[in-house]
């Protein structure tokens, strides 16, 4: 969903829909936090409370990650989890070349390059077939590198590179208040109880801890989206592009993974999130009513999807507005990736950002621990700092670009599929944002 940046650029961002949905979103967040205030209670310790020094909450991208960056300065920590084993439902994420830079400074790209297929362009069409653009990536950026890569292994190559006692699972957070000692006391749902020097929370959309700091509840866009990963065990047959379609208050898109598997989405609005539904064979249904008479090779790969891997999802995102959002850290205690950001997934950016949190937040934290350069205090506020300029600007963009691609208003779509795709659209101003630069880790 990523592919549509230049449309945010390219298009006048006074249409109504963007000026209004500005000034709600500005009220919105006064009225939340307002609702929120930050409220942290002081505890005494207690004597069978756990000691440990720092405490990721979360066991997914952004945990694993810090955890590994960590561990490679030799700091060690201890991640919660709260499912049994590593939760990878889910499909494949698309990373980009700042995605993968963080990949290999942290020792896991080359075994996840060797798995997934480079991706080598992009095609966009509407929903009659038409073709209306196509792109290589090399084309408008040699260093560019683009891979769909599977949830589950992407988080068992991080979980591999720790030491077999480093994530604790089955350890759902009940709550979290300060001690007298100025450290923070986690309970667990198990009743266990654990006092950290610091914790570092990578919880999520839905944080408890971003909560508890005074953050509001991710807000829903108005849009849905469908996943799945198609599977085909005698191989796919799809070259290494994205393509992409567009239709009336309906997008859809599908990618190649690997040799036996391929990504395909559908994101679709929708008033309300509405009921969970779970139900592979309802959930099929719905896909065949909103892109049944669209390209048959999508159809065939949603057909060719195991029940497993079909999910839906609302999309969200919280955006960080300055001076009314609470800071990304309070004491020792701080956010990381969704937890602290949820954004759409229309730029591609979700776990790429995830993932330079992981190591700006990292390299700070040694020089603060290791070589006493700041406080943990500080390390924190220097890192929410140097992030907000990037997340905050990404957050908005996404969403405005989603808001955009979703409209169902005729003429709007006309000028798109007409004037704004095949004639203004440029794939590397589209593609800025995914240069990254960051200090080496080791």
């Amino acid at each position: 969903m990523a592919v549509s940046t230049l449309l945010l650029q390219k298009w006048p961002l006074s249409l109504p829909s963007t000026t209004s949905l500005y000034h709600s979103r500005i009220y919105e967040a006064k009225t939340r936090i307002r609702a929120r205030p930050i409220s942290l209670s002081i505890v005494n310790a207690q004597s069978d409370v756990k000691k440990e020094d720092i405490v990721i909450v979360g066991a997914g991208i952004a945990g694993l990650a810090t955890a590994v960056s960590l561990q490679g300065l030799g700091i060690r920590s201890l991640v919660l989890e709260q499912s049994e084993t590593l939760r990878t439902e889910g499909t494949s994420i698309t990373l980009f070349k700042n995605g993968w830079k963080v990949l290999d400074a942290i020792g896991v790209g080359s075994n996840l390059r060797s798995q997934f297929l480079e991706i080598e362009g992009m095609v966009i069409k509407s929903e009659d077939g038409r073709e209306l653009r196509s792109f290589k990536f090399k084309d408008e950026d040699e260093s560019q590198e683009v891979r769909a890569v599977e949830r589950r292994v992407l988080l068992e190559a991080l979980a591999n590179q720790l030491p077999s006692d480093a994530i604790s699972f089955s350890s759902k957070l009940s709550s979290i208040e300060r001690s007298d000692k100025g450290e923070t006391l986690l309970k667990l749902e198990d009743d266990t109880q654990m006092s950290a020097k610091i914790v570092i929370a990578c919880d999520g959309i839905r944080s408890p801890v971003a909560k508890w700091m005074g953050f509001s509840e991710p807000r829903y866009v108005g849009h849905f989206a469908f996943r799945g990963l198609g599977f085909y065990p005698d191989g796919q047959p799809f070259e290494p592009k994205v393509i992409y379609t567009y239709g009336r208050g309906v997008r859809a898109g599908y990618v190649p993974v690997s040799p036996t598997k391929v990504y395909w989405f559908i994101c679709y609005n929708s008033l309300s999130p509405g009921p969970k539904i779970t139900d592979p064979s309802l959930l099929r249904q719905k896909t065949k009513e909103l892109v049944g008479n669209w390209s048959t090779e999508l159809l065939s790969i949603i057909k060719s999807t195991p029940d497993d891997t079909i999910i839906r999802t609302p999309l969200v995102d919280r955006w960080l507005w300055p001076g009314i959002s609470p800071p990304a850290s309070t004491g020792k205690v701080v956010l990381v990736g969704d937890a602290w950001h949820p954004m759409t997934p229309n730029l591609g950016q979700g776990a790429c950002c995830a993932l330079e949190d992981a190591v700006v937040l990292a390299k700070k934290l040694a020089q603060a621990i290791k070589f006493g350069a700041m406080s943990i205090e500080d390390a924190f506020t220097s890192y929410g700092s140097e992030r907000w300029p990037r997340i905050f600007p990404l957050t908005v963009r996404a969403n405005l670009v989603g808001t955009l691609l979703q409209s169902d208003n005729p003429v709007v779509c006309s000028v798109r599929n007409n004037i704004v795709v095949p004639k203004l659209v440029r794939l590397g101003p589209m593609l800025e944002h995914t240069n990254f630069e960051f200090e080496p880790l080791y």
